[in-house]
């Protein structure tokens, strides 16, 4: 149940390395990775659940207070777990062999230790002053938490390892077995007559149990270094993250249990732990999307679908629940919880756990969004939620009259937070940073001269004549096609008209004043061409759409999906065909200027099957590039939500056009 649990991650269910697994996209592999998480988190949370019921019923609002008082102590130093576990977790998922990940693990590992036996001597040393200010009964209970932290630091890195590695089975059994470790040793210890102290044990136990459980198996050891700096800026900025996250999340429990009676501080934290619950789940999405993208090619992440996936998410799967727990009536959690957990008027259980959720639901957002970052570069976005665990501590110091004032000032800073961490990652993916490297002007293809846009027209209708949806159109417009006279401007007129019953939406995407060049593709030329980025292309570029890299894959590519292989025959088929000494037609590329990348307009299938038949064919094609500064607001060159958004807008402005009702008039 610990709060936002980046050890808990769940990727692809296959080893990256397998082929199958790696050409699947980084937004499927989220959501089946999330889909097993969240199963596992489920049961998990379930037990956990049962837990805090338990101990609420037999314990009562003041030692249950207690309990989750010291077990937020020690969610608080999850910082320093969680940052050990972060980090090996990204730095195992970086390296390509099993020695080098043994080799990180054993390093991080040894560091975890060390920092967990001085967390726990600092515990020691401090408890009498730990103990009366969160008002508890006994230092005893600060000693026993001292024991479960100096295991709780290094079994951060041992779930670190099993993340990075992909190990997501026996990561999720180890999370559950700590979870009915927690229960039923609580149940068992109160039982027994210890109360507060038995549980406390119990939650150390847990932890031990799931260290000693969680064993990874490594190879030989073998020299290796980490790159001091880097890894010293990786453990800043997790640092960093979790102090922030781990004082947003629990010190309105510290800070409640201070200011307020023991009986309204065991209220208030029976109201947290639905937020407990939203970040349990929030967190297993969070983890599956973290390890994928830190492990993959920055192309792979163009576009963010991983990141908006991940968003609409936790924000359906966090709105339901809300929703859920307004609605629910009051005396399902008296019944849960006990009589004594009854709040009278209208600000009663249901109100502060719809609230307290809404809270979460807001915070997990930012939290997405930091984590991404995140796991590709270093984020300055962990500084700004620093501050902001700064302000909550500070807002609830000042306004702490009522449980739900508490709860309002972190809503409306958590509000504020999202704003602010949103709003500079989403202008910088609107106006396109991520801007494609200028290739060399040494490697500019060449332009032979210009041609006209009803030659492109004429040339792009004769390849894709054959296609069915001309299929009314061949007999009687196959001459139009096949020996088109440019100088006819009804021809020209019916030529785009015939063109547009099938590519309306694709040619009026293309910026208005495009030119169009013939241009000469020599074969070093090709690792400045890239694939349309659509249906099957997408799997088969794994992230890289220059064609030769596409061509390669390819050519290990093996499948049994019916569509799949029909793919595979066409691309044969072509290659066949090239052989042979028809004309393969025209390849349309698009491009801001020659010294750019171009992507393949039309002319995939025939381009890909001659480099991997006969590339000394490549020579038989013409290539046609539209050139234009503003290509890259066109969503074919350039895929972001400023691209797709205007292409929707496009789509809508053009709704009532109708291609076959204009070449019926024409003809």
């Amino acid at each position: 149940m610990l709060l936002f649990r980046f050890r808990r991650v769940v990727g692809a269910q296959k080893n990256v390395t397998d082929p199958i697994a790696k050409s699947k996209t980084l937004q499927a592999r989220v959501l089946s990775g999330s889909f097993v998480l969240l199963s596992a988190s489920g049961l998990a949370t379930a037990i956990n659940f049962a837990y805090n019921i338990a101990v609420a019923r037999f314990l009562g609002p003041t030692a249950f207070g207690h309990a989750t008082a010291v077990y937020t102590l020690l969610i608080l130093i999850s910082a320093v777990t969680l940052s050990f576990q972060i980090v090996s977790a990204k730095v195992v998922a970086q390296q390509s062999s099993l020695e080098g990940k043994s080799a990180v693990y054993r390093g991080f590992h040894r560091s975890a230790w060390a920092s967990g036996i001085a967390v726990a001597l600092v515990l020691l040393l401090f408890r009498r002053a730990i103990a009366d200010y969160l008002n508890l009964p006994s230092p005893i209970l600060v000693v026993l938490l001292a024991i479960g932290v100096a295991f709780y630091v290094p079994l951060g890195t041992r779930r670190g390892y099993i993340q990075g590695a992909y190990g997501f089975q026996r990561l999720a059994t180890n999370l559950v077995l700590e979870g009915l470790v927690r229960l039923g040793g609580s149940l068992l210890l109160i039982m027994l007559g210890l109360g507060v102290p038995g549980v406390v044990a119990a939650n150390a136990a847990a932890i031990a149990v799931a260290y000693l459980a969680a064993v990874p198996k490594l190879a030989a050891a073998i020299p290796h270094e980490l790159h001091i700096p880097d890894a010293f800026r990786e453990a800043l900025q997790a640092i960093v993250f979790f102090a922030g996250q781990v004082l947003i999340n629990n010190c309105d429990i510290v800070l409640v249990k201070h200011f307020f009676p023991s009986t309204e501080a065991g209220l208030y934290a029976a109201v947290a732990l639905v937020g407990r619950v939203i970040f349990a789940f929030s967190s297993a999405i969070v983890n599956t999307m973290f390890p994928l993208v830190a492990g993959t090619r920055d192309e792979e992440r163009k576009g963010h679908g991983v990141l908006l996936t991940s968003l609409l998410l936790v924000l359906g799967i966090g709105s339901a629940l809300a929703l859920g727990l307004r609605l629910a009536p009051a005396g399902i959690w008296t019944t849960f919880f006990g009589p004594q957990f009854e709040i009278a008027g209208k600000h009663g259980l249901p109100y502060l756990l719809a609230l307290y959720a809404a809270t979460a639901v807001v915070y997990s957002l930012s939290v997405v969004i930091i984590a991404y970052e995140m796991s590709y570069k270093i984020a300055n976005t962990s500084w700004v939620q620093l501050a902001f665990s700064g302000a909550v501590v500070a807002g609830i110091c000042w306004f702490h009259s009522s449980l739900q004032q508490v709860i309002w000032i972190q809503l409306v800073l958590m509000v504020v937070l999202l704003i602010l961490v949103a709003v500079p990652f989403v202008l910088s993916t609107l106006t396109g940073t991520r801007h494609v490297q200028p290739i060399a002007a040494s490697h500019a293809i060449r332009v032979i001269r210009r041609v006209s846009e009803d030659a492109v027209i004429a040339d792009f209708l004769k390849t894709d004549f054959s296609n069915s949806a001309f299929e009314d159109y061949r007999e009687d417009l196959r001459a139009l096609v096949t020996t088109p006279n440019l100088d006819d401007a009804g021809e020209n007129a019916k030529r785009r008209a015939l063109l547009f019953i099938r590519h309306f939406a694709l040619w009026k995407e293309l910026p208005r004043g495009t030119e169009w060049f013939e241009v000469e593709v020599r074969a070093e030329d090709l690792a400045q061409i890239r694939v349309f980025p659509r249906a099957l292309w997408r799997k088969l570029a794994r992230g890289n759409f220059n064609i030769p890299a596409v061509a390669e894959h390819l050519r290990t590519f093996r499948s049994h999906d019916v569509a799949e292989a029909a793919f595979l025959s066409k691309i044969a088929a072509l290659g066949h065909g090239l052989g042979q000494d028809a004309d393969p037609g025209a390849v349309l590329l698009i491009g801001v200027n020659e010294s750019e990348p171009f992507t393949i307009l039309d002319g995939n299938h025939r381009l890909v099957a001659a480099i991997l038949t006969s590339p000394e064919t490549i020579s038989k094609f013409r290539f046609l590039c539209g050139m234009s500064p503003r290509m890259t607001e066109c969503c074919w060159y350039r895929t972001n939500v400023a691209t797709l958004f205007r292409y929707g807008t496009n789509l809508l402005t053009h709704v009532v056009h109708d291609p076959e009702a204009e070449l019926a008039r024409l003809l």
